[in-house]
């Protein structure tokens, strides 16, 4: 493996380690009191304004962003990422974040099966052992057989597959993306659009209310963790190794969300979830090994 794949390929496992450790952290603010729209507004808010910070302070990346895709990147912004954290909030907030996630989830066959579309061509055998046992991981990992499934709405079932949708537009997308644009300003430009549709939705006034300063604060938090951290790490490694490996790579995000909730909220872990984590980290490592002899470059 090179190194310069090497180096994607962590900064997606980093990207969606990030990720991962959101669901308790969403759960912390609604605990705190706070609805799913307040939730998003703040993460949303907090995400770019950390991202506006970075890019003030790293000159290298400044250019005329509207010599670029703007456009596209725009797109991308609000039907990517705009559209996950919004629905995704929303199926948190009707769910057990064990059955949201499952629901999530499905962006790994999702967005193999749009790499396939787009590029002709139908997944290899590494792929498709790789979507097989990350899936059988993640019904053990979130013990969905322990689930009481009499909780399931239909409006957190619909939320949680248009999340996964959505989250699959942006990775398929992201990938399909050719600029010279520096990743910083690209992640930048995404978000700078995804916070006037989320604002359409749920106005910022939710800031001026008596605990505007602590929503603040969440937002900060989530952002980084949900919009910062993982869209710049996308931006740079998307387009290095395709979109397909990158949507298999990005499960690494429920092995973190469960360790995450067990060191960070004291859940039990049974054996079973155990075991689920165990089989994601392989399917992880037999998708990578579809790149080991081709690289899957989206064109």
């Amino acid at each position: 493996m090179n190194r310069t794949r090497m180096i994607a390929v962590a900064l997606i496992l980093i990207g969606a380690s990030s990720y991962g450790l959101l669901s308790p952290f969403i759960k912390f603010a609604y605990d705190a009191g706070f609805a799913d729209g307040e939730v998003s507004v703040a993460q949303v808010t907090g995400g770019t304004a950390l991202l506006w910070l970075l890019l003030a302070v790293t000159r290298s990346a400044w250019s005329n962003p509207f010599r670029g895709p703007w456009i596209r990147l725009a797109l991308i912004g609000i039907f990517g990422l705009a559209a996950t954290t919004v629905m995704y909030n929303v199926t948190l907030s009707q769910m057990d974040a064990s059955l949201a996630i499952v629901f999530l989830f499905q962006f790994t066959w999702i967005t193999t099966a749009m790499e396939s579309i787009a590029s002709r061509r139908w997944p290899n055998r590494y792929q498709l052992l790789g979507i097989a046992v990350i899936m059988a991981g993640t019904l053990c990992a979130v013990d969905v057989f322990a689930v009481d499934i009499g909780r399931l709405g239909w409006r957190g079932a619909l939320f949680g597959f248009l999340s996964a949708v959505s989250y699959s537009l942006f990775i398929f997308c992201t990938g399909r993306v050719k600029t010279t644009m520096h990743p910083l300003l690209k992640s930048v430009v995404m978000m700078t659009a995804a916070l006037p549709f989320v604002y359409l939705l749920y106005p910022p006034t939710v800031f001026f209310q008596a605990d505007g300063g602590e929503l603040l604060l969440w937002g900060l938090l989530l952002g980084m963790l949900g919009q910062t951290v993982p869209t710049v790490t996308f931006n740079v490694a998307i387009p290095r190794i395709g979109s397909a490996l990158a949507a298999l790579l990005g499960s690494m995000e429920l092995p973190v969300a469960v360790v995450g909730a067990f060191l960070i909220i004291g859940e039990h872990v049974g054996a079973i979830q155990w075991l689920g984590v165990a089989l994601i980290l392989f399917g992880i490592a037999v998708s990578e090994r579809l790149g080991g002899a081709k690289r899957e470059v989206s064109e």
